[in-house]
């Protein structure tokens, strides 16, 4: 009994300590705000790096930019680190402009994928604008590096 009893209180507080211990973040990549951003501008942000984020074009100059027949005006994203990727979902995209980065988007068409290099700096068609048959494609994925 003498072990027993004395034991018992010692080894109550580590159990607890042990179950107070902070648990582990677990990173799901799901972008913060999504349902507030669809439900305002009607552009679905599904996940990312955290690296390439939806912004207010007015807020600044180097973004991203998306045209969309859909869209009332611009979309834009900032892309800050060395690289980013965000899975999104903007209908009818029809033009792109790059920033300083090396970016390459990927859309769909029917069940047809396609990617499309951005040039930095500068308006690049992509979608409707560069397919033959005039197509409406959605936005999916961008991805962005230096």
């Amino acid at each position: 009994m003498p072990g027993g009893n004395g034991s018992a209180p010692e080894q109550a507080p580590a159990q607890a300590a042990a179950d107070a211990a902070p648990g582990y973040a677990v990173e799901n990549f799901n972008y913060p705000g999504a349902d507030r951003i669809l439900a305002e501008k009607n552009i679905v942000l599904k996940r990312g790096d955290g690296h390439i984020t939806y912004v207010d074009c007015a807020s600044g100059t180097g973004f991203i930019e998306v045209l969309a027949r859909q869209q009332s005006s611009k979309v834009c994203f900032k892309v800050a680190g060395n690289s980013g990727w965000l899975s999104l979902e903007i209908p009818s995209v029809f033009s792109v402009k790059g920033n300083d980065y090396a970016t390459r988007v990927d859309m769909t068409v029917g069940t047809e994928a396609k990617s499309f290099d951005i040039t930095k700096n500068a308006w690049t068609p992509v979608g409707e604008s560069a397919d033959p048959q005039g197509r409406e494609h959605m936005l999916v994925e961008i991805r962005s590096s230096k």
